[in-house]
């Protein structure tokens, strides 16, 4: 079925009392906004509308980076949600198939429960999504009989036997996009807060003689979020589900409670997770693969039986081989390390490709920046950096070579070549204990002054 996503996001949300966008505040180090349009791909909509208010512009970049082809509209009043919605009309002219429409506020709808109420829109003309509520508090209440819905009414506009429903309202709707917008330019403001409720288009249709029904789902997928302490919650409602379903796909958390996912962490059956891992966005661990504790991996593909950690760092663009080995203190960015390979300690591998089976000794630092641009460094296979190498790019080190330790090198090195790059040692016997007395007769003569 043709279904276009309408994703309002207009709202400042003012109890976050923050200058950023409230749809752009993250969840599982993603904005709010994508979670709710990676929700809606489910349906493999024709259009990606996202009506924008407070903040316009970081909320069509933020859009871009999960669909592309999304679109921007402009609410300029917040005057409620029939009129937000309407800002999606002009797009959406002679569009034949149905509108979705979505808050981007309300991040954890699961796929699901929209392929649910797609299916619900084969036998009726508008499908609303509904929840039993633990506290009905305020929400709008939705009144049914049978699997009809009758309408929805406002709390503020509830009759107190309507305001004793539990079904409540959570915003969510289907209909097809002419009858949508039709019923919308129906819409009035005549009720306790003076809005345009999108709400009402239930009713305006039951008197056209038209069917709408509520498709129900778990009270949490409607979270809204609106305050940093909603935030929190919703933070580690999203940790706690990760967790789950990385536990039931086969992998081993040591300490599910400490480790941390983002919205797209990929975790391959028996890979094991330690204490304090933290998952930036854009992580791919396969099967078999050992993440130590206290590492922190963003933008990263970890292949089989390859081990990181503890306290290691992998930045964008890291990509380990099968059975690499990156140790304690090691932080590698933009790097391809080869099969087998090992850079074990207290190293910065940045802008590199390193070959199979090669050692990086510890302290090894490739020097990729020259204050103006990168550089790339290229370590062959089978090759013993030795500890303390400086390489200076861009630079090749060939299969098989070695450095001596404390080098700094600074020109390619031939394949099975030793390089060393170091001053010589030079020992002067007796000099120490005549340095030393020389200070402490200054020292000597110093506090005499003092006196």
């Amino acid at each position: 079925m043709a279904t276009a996503l309408i994703i309002l996001a207009a709202g400042q949300g003012t109890r976050m009392n923050s200058e950023l966008p409230k749809v752009l505040h993250p969840i599982g180090s993603a904005p709010m906004l994508g979670h709710a349009i990676q929700a809606g791909a489910t349906l493999e909509p024709d259009h990606v509308i996202v009506v924008a208010g407070h903040g316009a512009e970081a909320v069509r970049a933020a859009a871009l980076e999960f669909d592309e082809t999304a679109q921007i509209v402009i609410q300029s009043e917040q005057l409620g949600t029939a009129h937000a919605v309407a800002q999606a009309a002009p797009l959406l002219a002679n569009y034949p198939g149905d509108a979705l429409v979505l808050y981007g506020d309300t991040p954890f709808i699961q796929p699901e429960t929209l392929e649910r109420m797609q299916a619900a829109r084969s036998t009726h003309d508008i499908v609303v999504l509904g929840f039993e509520a633990a506290d009905p508090g305020r929400y709008g209440r939705l009144v049914t009989d049978g699997d009809d819905l009758l309408r929805i009414v406002e709390f503020k506009d509830a009759t107190e036997a309507e305001r004793a429903l539990t079904l409540c309202n959570s915003g969510v709707v289907l209909a097809p996009a002419a009858l949508l917008f039709d019923l919308i330019a129906q819409v009035g403001n005549t009720n306790a807060s003076g809005e345009y409720y999108l709400t009402d288009i239930v009713g305006l249709a039951r008197v056209r003689g038209l069917s709408a029904t509520a498709v129900t789902c778990e009270e949490s997928e409607t979270m809204g979020i609106n305050s940093r302490a909603e935030l929190a919650r919703a933070e580690a409602g999203f940790q706690t589900r990760k967790r789950a379903e990385a536990l039931e796909t086969g992998v081993t958390l040591v300490a599910p409670e400490t480790v941390q996912f983002a919205y797209d962490t990929w975790l391959g059956r028996d890979c094991v997770i330690e204490p304090y891992v933290v998952f930036g966005p854009g992580v791919t661990i396969e099967t078999g693969a050992h993440i130590r504790a206290f590492s922190h991996l963003e933008g990263c593909h970890v292949a089989r039986g390859a081990v990181v950690g503890p306290y290691a760092r992998l930045r964008p663009g890291t990509e380990l081989s099968e059975h690499a080995r990156i140790g304690n203190f090691v932080e590698l960015k933009n790097a391809l390390i080869g099969e087998g390979a090992k850079v074990n300690h207290l190293s910065y591998i940045g802008d590199t490709r390193v070959g199979d089976e090669s050692n990086i000794g510890a302290g090894t630092i490739t020097c990729n920046y020259d204050g103006v641009s990168k550089h790339e460094t290229v370590i062959g296979a089978r090759v013993f950096i030795g500890s303390n190498t400086m390489l200076v790019a861009p630079v090749t080190v060939g299969d098989g070579a070695m450095t001596g330790s404390g080098s700094v090198i600074t020109r390619d090195v031939a394949p099975d070549a030793l390089a060393i790059a170091r001053a010589r040692q030079v020992d002067k016997p007796g000099m120490a204990a005549k340095l030393f007395e020389m200070l402490r007769a200054k020292t000597r003569s110093r506090d005499k002054g003092s006196n």
